[in-house]
């Protein structure tokens, strides 16, 4: 950038504001308050969450400021933090572009510089709602049961050091423990992952982890705290350098915490909170509802199962983006045939038509203006296997119904998970279970038949049901081999 170009700042928007085609805050920043926590603050909330926030502020004003904890890193801080915690948020779609400057985080917080100030600030009475998006694997459960494992270093770390946590469970636990002795109202945890169920599963995981130190802890929590489950949806790739010229393109400063998002946004949200008490969400387009789960269940199996799907097999057959993998007419065709496999084992929820949405779908992953790339979707694999896709697949075998184009997509992410591309390339495996991966499979030897049974055994995974099933352990078997010999392309055409 120009060496004289200003950073955005609240007092660089004053003096120089941008032209009237980008948004503002219309609101008194000054009013707003840290009434809002929010637990691994990345893109996706800061395009999400925090943007429904910010059109209820514009709308009507209040006091919902919004604190972000990075749990691991301080980069986001030291993004965010010269910009007063101003950032650009960037829609994309084919209509082009629009930009608007968003005024609603106050701060961030690094946990491990001050976990006992992290504490302090979710025990806090302002704190009214506990929001998280720290991903699949930063709950430390059991994907394919859902139970809180007790053996993660950071996990053990917790139980012994509670008041000084390093887990998001550690944090929510040692935040409640501290109101519960002040007598305290809980505050509300809203868990914005996609992860089945989610506020009953974090409300499990919570209390079990409180358990282990505290029993009377755990059944406060399992009786008093609100977890409401939530739906999230919107596409939000990782940021790219392009961005930062975009930004400062549309605003005229430099902004090195930029967002970009498509136009759609869906969030669906169980009106249930502590004290009543949470932003009218509703306003901005949120779905208060008393029942989330029609909505989670559809979403999780036709967009998430499917952006896996496309992401191991469109990586493999060399497309770096969601864009690409759609335009490839064979993998597109293969994603139809995975939707109507999908599509009679999703109960449709009320004022959806499950075909409109997968037809909405493959527009929205056809957006030319969004570079989501397939290496990205595909990192945590481990962890979104069994909601994305295996439940599908019991639910079809349970049926005596084939499962073909699930079996490929199932065993794309078993070739994925080797390491190597098609042109014999390592692969940038980003996975918490990794270690595990490559231990089976040097085990397993040069063998394709040994080195997939060994991954198809892998219980956090596949659970103690699908490794001895045999028509599902055939189906992949047959897919994989097809990806062997034929290449993904070729194996998704059928």
């Amino acid at each position: 950038m120009p060496p004289d170009t200003l950073r955005l700042s609240p007092e660089a928007l004053a003096a120089h504001p941008p032209d009237a085609g980008v948004a503002l805050p219309r609101y008194d920043r000054a009013a707003l308050r840290p009434a809002i926590v929010h637990l691994g603050l990345g893109a996706f909330f800061r395009a999400h969450g925090a943007l429904y926030t910010e059109d209820v502020l514009n709308a009507r004003g209040g006091d919902w400021g919004i604190v972000g904890v990075s749990l691991q890193r301080p980069d986001q801080r030291d993004r965010l933090a010269p910009q007063g915690g101003l950032y650009t948020a960037l829609e994309r779609g084919p209509g082009g572009e629009r930009a608007r400057v968003v005024g609603n985080l106050l701060e961030v917080r690094v946990a491990p510089e001050d976990p006992a100030g992290v504490v302090a600030l979710l025990a806090s009475p302002e704190t009214r709602i506990v929001s998280l998006t720290v991903t699949e694997k930063g709950y430390c459960h059991d994907p394919a049961t859902g139970r809180l494992r007790e053996d993660p270093p950071d996990i053990l770390h917790d139980r012994r050091a509670p008041d000084a946590p390093r887990t998001a469970l550690g944090f929510l636990a040692a935040a409640l423990g501290r109101r519960r002795a002040a007598g305290m109202s809980p505050f509300t945890v809203l868990c914005c992952d996609n992860l089945p169920h989610n506020g009953a599963l974090l409300r499990g995981l919570v209390r079990d982890f409180a358990a282990l130190f505290d029993p009377d802890l755990a059944r406060w929590i399992a009786a008093t705290v609100p977890f409401p489950s939530t739906m999230v949806d919107r596409i939000v790739p990782a940021m790219e350098e392009g961005d930062l010229a975009a930004a400062q393109a549309a605003t005229g400063l430099a902004d090195f915490a930029p967002v970009v998002h498509e136009p759609f946004r869906q969030w669906v949200i169980e009106d249930r909170f502590a004290d009543g008490g949470r932003p009218a969400w509703d306003l901005a387009g949120a779905l208060l509802t008393g029942d989330v789960a029609p909505f989670e269940h559809m979403k999780l199996r036709l967009l998430n199962g499917a952006h896996s799907a496309l992401a191991y097999l469109g990586y493999l057959a060399g497309h770096e983006t969601i864009v690409e993998a759609v335009g490839d007419p064979t993998l597109s065709s293969y994603l139809q045939r995975l939707w109507a496999e999908i599509r009679p084992m999703v109960p449709q929820p009320p004022g959806q038509d499950l075909t409109a949405y997968t037809d909405d779908l493959l527009a929205r992953f056809n957006n030319p203006a969004i570079r989501h790339r397939t290496w990205q979707i595909a990192m945590d694999g481990s962890q979104k296997l069994p909601q994305r896709l295996l439940s599908t697949v019991r639910e079809r075998l349970a049926a005596g119904l084939p499962i073909t184009a699930l079996a490929l997509a199932v065993a794309a992410w078993a070739r994925y998970a080797g390491g190597v591309d098609e042109a014999g390339r390592p692969i940038d495996l980003r996975d918490p279970m990794a270690p595990a991966f490559r231990a089976a499979l040097d085990a397993a030897g040069d063998d394709p038949a040994a080195r997939l049974s060994t991954l198809l055994g892998l219980e956090p995974i596949f659970g103690t049901d699908l490794p001895v099933h045999a028509g599902f352990r055939a189906a992949v078997a047959d897919a994989y081999q097809r990806l062997l010999t034929a290449g993904a392309r070729a194996a998704a055409a059928g």
